[in-house]
């Protein structure tokens, strides 16, 4: 998404190739901020930055595959008074979250026709807003050190239920910018201006009055006056964090830097993620958008895998952990990494 009032969707299975096609969307009288795509691909909403609103588009694919045409579908009633600065879509395919950087996170349904639920963050400014991987959770961090966490709740019959608190993250001494969640929601990270990151244990009977267990923390240096950035891999092997122009990544393992890349982007990294797999870490900045092997991901698989190949109980299980360290090797062997 650019502000020349653009919008360039890519294909994954191109990255590897030399000429990686695109194909250009425009958003009429406004630009993309945000943009989410909905769980099977058919659709992407976007959040226009002027107007304030959320815009959906259909997207229609070729027979033999790639994408054909996009067309624009439905608009959202304008709800936000302040800028927006959550957009989601549940992977259920039940929901849409929208917070603004006021104190509001509101729960739509896919038509944008009625508002499920709404709730105050009480975070006094909120600068990050997500769902979880699961679909269960919404969560938010702001200026208050703590990170907060609902739960979305729809009964057997597919209705909504209730939006109702159900934990925190704390710990951290000042605001938080950033945080993530592991594949299946078991995991979450976040980064705060006090300079460190933190992991929890979030798979916990919240109902019963269990709180999140700390797990990991760590240090980095923060950029004056720029939110940092932060991912989750979704196996939750590797936390990544943006700082400035840089990224760091490191280990919930040991919680050491295993990996620093400086200087990626002439303009401080606005986002960092992984792509569902865990293969590949993509950052934004400028105008440009840069994708790194998640290597880091590799060595904490394969250090797994082998001290899980020591108590292997059974033949299966030595065999698909041996194809597993195969792999592992085989891929840094690829990558120029020695001594892995």
């Amino acid at each position: 998404m650019r502000e020349d009032r653009s919008l360039h969707l890519w294909t994954t299975k191109d990255f590897s190739q030399k000429e990686r096609k695109s194909v250009r969307v425009n958003v009429e009288f406004d630009h993309a901020s945000k943009v989410r795509w909905s769980p099977d691909c058919k659709a992407f909403l976007i959040l226009r930055a002027t107007d304030n609103t959320l815009e959906v588009y259909k997207v229609h694919r070729k027979p033999e595959g790639g994408i054909s045409s996009v067309e624009k579908g439905i608009t959202f009633p304008k709800h936000h008074t302040e800028d927006v600065i959550g957009l989601d879509i549940a992977c259920t395919g039940r929901y849409i979250m929208t917070c603004s950087e006021k104190t509001d996170l509101v729960i739509w349904d896919l038509k944008g026709q009625n508002v499920l639920g709404k709730v105050d963050t009480y975070l006094m400014s909120t600068t990050c807003a997500r769902i979880s991987p699961c679909g269960r959770f919404v969560a938010a961090s702001g200026f208050t050190p703590d990170l907060k966490v609902w739960e979305v709740s729809f009964a057997k019959s597919g209705e909504f239920k209730q939006l109702a608190r159900a934990f925190e993250l704390k710990g951290h001494t000042s605001g938080i910018h950033d945080f993530g969640f592991n594949c299946d929601s078991s995991r979450m990270s976040s980064v705060s201006k006090d300079g460190t990151w933190r992991l929890y244990d979030t798979k916990i009977e919240f109902e019963k009055g269990e709180d999140p267990h700390l797990l990991m923390t760590g240090k980095y240096k923060p950029t004056p006056d720029v939110a940092s950035r932060l991912a989750l891999s979704p196996d939750g092997t590797v936390v990544a964090v943006a700082s400035g122009t840089s990224l760091h990544l490191y280990s919930s393992r040991t919680g050491n830097c295993e990996a620093s890349i400086h200087d990626i982007h002439a303009a401080p990294i606005n986002c960092v993620l992984f792509d569902a797999a865990g293969k590949y870490v993509l950052t934004t900045g400028d105008k440009h958008v840069h994708v790194f092997h998640n290597v880091i991901g590799q060595k904490e698989l394969l250090a797994s895998a082998r001290m899980n190949l020591r108590s292997a109980g059974t033949s299966a299980m030595r065999e698909r952990l041996e194809a597993q360290i195969a792999s592992s090797e085989a891929f840094l062997q690829k990558m120029g990494v020695t001594g892995a």
